[in-house]
């Protein structure tokens, strides 16, 4: 590769694409060989380029998905990144209230921070909802389109080589794929010239704009929907876009789809992008029984149907149920809850705490028990909790050394390359965590997961429990505290010393190996006296120090700066006794289950 033109060496990403001259200079902006940029995008054939499969239309019909493959894949994933650089550079330096000097006006479809919920915002509590749809929208925008965008719009204007190449990079068969990462991208960046145009016609006539990918909205509290915008029809019995609407779509090089024009009154259901806006932005009741119907399925049996299409005996799709998968309801799950949760910080003021707070435990119960469904009854592999995300990197790093001793532990594969058979819990700043009441530290796993562990694990009807769940703990108080709840609970004392203790179910507790049950011992301890005397800008480390000093540095530091770095050459033997536990969890809990 060669060294980087000086030219390049430019204040922004923006600034850095259009002092690009030729494919080279796009390669290294791409971190991709010149080489290898010219055979993807030149030599490789479109079968190896690009799956081409359909899926079927809620309207009727099948729409052609063109999913790029391999190389090309993560080409156009880094292309959609710097031009969505380059669109945040442009809006930071213009005033977004003039639409003609900025892009991101209106758009709302896979922009940063924005969303179908931003999109519907802009028309909650409105008389009139009007929506059209544009046809064909992707395969509308054709590889001249693209190349001559990049040439002539004035934030961009680049090198007629530059905007050739990006064209070939987003193109396939000379239009836009539905399926490229590079495809929403593109066409916010060639459909902004309709949202100026649409948005000064909404605002000359009383009305609110927004469009998301292919779905325009116009709404309004006017006594009379403009008629520039929409008429009705007698002859149809339906609203039609007016004439001013119908010439600027055209002239903007797009067409409307009559079949999806509508015209939504204030007295009765008005959505947006999917979403309920009569009073707020809100979710359809019909997709929430849906999915409360499919989290009860799931935990009585194990499956998960949902809405979709199945073909007949002629090969024609007709609406149907379909399997679906966790991760799929975990998603629709995850969006009721953020829809309910945005509603609600509008309420936070209004609300106490407490009634605040209790109204969010009520919208999130189905969620709750779903997550805890998912992450500890039926996982799908061997999970461990620590209390801080620093065991974690210890304990993954010493198994590392160790890769060989614990088959159980460590899978291999690449050339010797250690993975792990079992899922860290990530607490701290989840939303899983946040709502399973696990956010890190030994008090939340007592109270919202060891004290309640059997009682959850009753809910559900469907076997589980194939895969243990460890919980990893310091010999101090706080441990000693759960290991107390868990001794009052059982009819067999344990210690401290025991090799492992299982608490209910597939639930099992390790506590870190001591000499002296009574004395308080920390995971850090585990380390040799080298590693934990290392000295970092003239501090030492503190093992027991929750925040750094000026004599001192943190937990923090000494994972990512000691252990981290020093990871070949650091005495993990310590560890041996815990990760020998570990081990020994897996081998009794798949003996059980067996």
């Amino acid at each position: 590769m060669r060294a980087l033109p000086i030219h390049l060496f430019c204040v922004s990403t923006l600034q850095k694409l259009k002092a690009s001259n030729d494919l080279s200079d796009v390669a290294q902006l791409l971190a991709i060989a010149p080489r290898n940029l010219s055979y993807l995008i030149y030599k490789q054939s479109d079968q190896l380029k690009y799956s081409d499969f359909t899926i079927p239309k809620r309207s009727g019909g099948v729409r052609i998905i063109s999913a790029p493959l391999g190389g090309l894949k993560i080409l156009q994933r880094r292309l959609a990144d710097l031009l969505q650089d380059c669109l945040d550079e442009i809006n930071d330096s213009t005033n977004l209230a003039t639409p003609e000097r900025s892009f991101g006006y209106a758009y709302h479809g896979f922009a940063r921070k924005l969303s179908i919920r931003t999109n519907a915002r802009n028309h909650r509590n409105r008389r009139y909802v009007f929506n059209i749809d544009l046809e064909d929208f992707f395969p509308s925008i054709h590889f001249g389109r693209v190349r001559g965008f990049f040439i002539h719009d004035h934030s961009f204007e680049l090198n007629p080589k530059v905007a050739t190449v990006l064209a070939q990079i987003v193109c396939y068969r000379n239009c836009l794929p539905q399926g490229s990462p590079c495809s929403p991208v593109i066409s916010n960046l060639i459909g902004n010239i309709l949202d100026v145009h649409l948005s000064r016609l909404a605002k000359k006539n009383g009305c609110f704009y927004s469009r998301y990918v292919d779905d325009i909205t116009f709404s309004t509290n006017k006594s009379i929907f403009p008629l520039c915008i929409a008429v009705f029809s007698q002859s149809n019995n339906s609203w039609l876009p007016g004439p001013e609407l119908m010439r600027l779509v055209s002239r903007s090089g797009f067409q409307i789809n009559p079949k999806k024009t509508r015209m939504q009154f204030h007295f009765s259901r008005q959505e947006v992008t999917g979403l309920v806006v009569n009073k707020k932005v809100n979710i359809k009741c019909e997709y929430r029984r849906q999915v409360r119907a499919m989290t009860h399925h799931l935990f009585k049996t194990g499956t998960i149907y949902t809405k979709g299409f199945v073909k007949d005996s002629s090969g024609a799709f007709i609406h149907g149920c379909v399997p679906a998968s966790i991760n799929q309801l975990h998603g629709m799950l995850g969006f009721i809850d953020g829809i309910d949760r945005y509603n609600l910080a509008f309420l936070s003021d209004q609300l106490g705490e407490a009634d605040y707070q209790e109204i969010i435990k009520k919208k999130e119960k189905v969620y709750r028990k779903f997550l805890f469904y998912k992450e500890f009854y039926a996982a799908t592999r061997p999970v461990v909790l620590c209390e801080g995300w620093t065991d974690y990197v210890y304990i993954e790093c010493a198994l590392r050394q160790y890769k060989h001793r614990y088959n159980l532990l460590v899978s291999l594969h690449d050339g010797d390359k250690a993975g792990f058979t079992f899922k860290r819990f990530k607490s701290s700043g989840t939303r899983t965590g946040e709502i399973l009441g696990i956010r890190g530290g030994t008090g939340d796993l007592k109270a919202n997961l060891v004290e309640i562990y059997e009682k959850e694990c009753r809910q559900y009807s469907v076997p589980g429990m194939k895969h243990p769940v460890i919980v990893i703990l310091d010999n101090d108080k706080a441990g000693r505290a759960i290991l107390n709840l868990v001794n009052n609970r059982c009819s067999t004392k344990k210690a401290v010393s025991d090799s492992l203790i299982h608490v209910c179910r597939n639930l099992y507790l390790i506590f870190v190996p001591t000499d002296d049950p009574k004395t308080d011992t920390v995971i850090e301890q585990l380390f040799a006296k080298e590693a934990l005397d290392t000295i970092i800008n003239g501090k030492r480390f503190d093992p027991f120090g929750e925040e750094a000093t000026p004599q001192t540095y943190g937990k923090a530091v000494f994972a990512r700066q000691v252990v981290e770095k020093q990871a070949n050459t650091i005495d993990f033997s310590g560890f041996l006794p815990l990760l020998d536990r570990m081990n020994k969890v897996l081998s009794e809990h798949y003996s059980k289950v067996s």
